[in-house]
């Protein structure tokens, strides 16, 4: 059942789609309009399951799960994978590619490889004050506190010369 991303408790398990390039305002209404009917049919085993969604910088599609309510297993989790390869195939859109890094470079959101974030780290285009997106946050908690910090408080710290 879908509900407002700010009714979901702090403890709701998040995860994070990141694009390889901006959604036009047209794709957003899109993205919106399939999240809320899968969200709204999302179950566990014929349970309901307590879901919502939030799209951040145009760029970042964030499935939430309130899993006071019922946990995920792995068919609901397979099933929100194929629902991500949907609108991928369909906006031909990557957002699933685990080794794009996003960083901050003034407002501009820059999505590069992650051998690429290596290469600019070495070349002090990236240091430890550079404000970089933590796709790895588990719950909406540390979405909201730990997803955009700086990358010393990041395990991209470990890439920084």
């Amino acid at each position: 059942m879908y509900v407002s991303y700010s009714d979901l408790p702090n403890s709701s398990r998040v995860w994070i789609y990141q694009a390889n390039r901006e959604f036009t305002q047209e794709e957003i209404e899109v993205i919106s309009a399939k999240a809320i009917l899968f969200i709204d049919q999302w179950t566990r085993h014929g349970d309901d399951l307590k879901g919502s969604f939030t799209i951040k910088y145009n760029q970042f599609l964030v499935i939430a799960l309130d899993e006071s309510f019922n946990d995920a297993s792995g068919c609901s989790i397979d099933a929100s994978v194929r629902f991500i390869q949907s609108l991928e195939k369909e906006l031909s859109v990557d957002l699933m590619d685990k080794l794009n890094v996003s960083f901050k470079d003034g407002d501009r959101i820059n999505i590069v490889k992650l051998s690429d974030f290596q290469e600019f780290a070495k070349e002090k285009k990236i240091n430890s004050e550079t404000v970089v997106f933590n796709n790895m946050v588990n719950t909406k908690e540390d979405f909201e506190k730990k997803w955009e910090v700086s990358a010393k408080e990041s395990w991209h710290n470990r890439y920084l010369v």
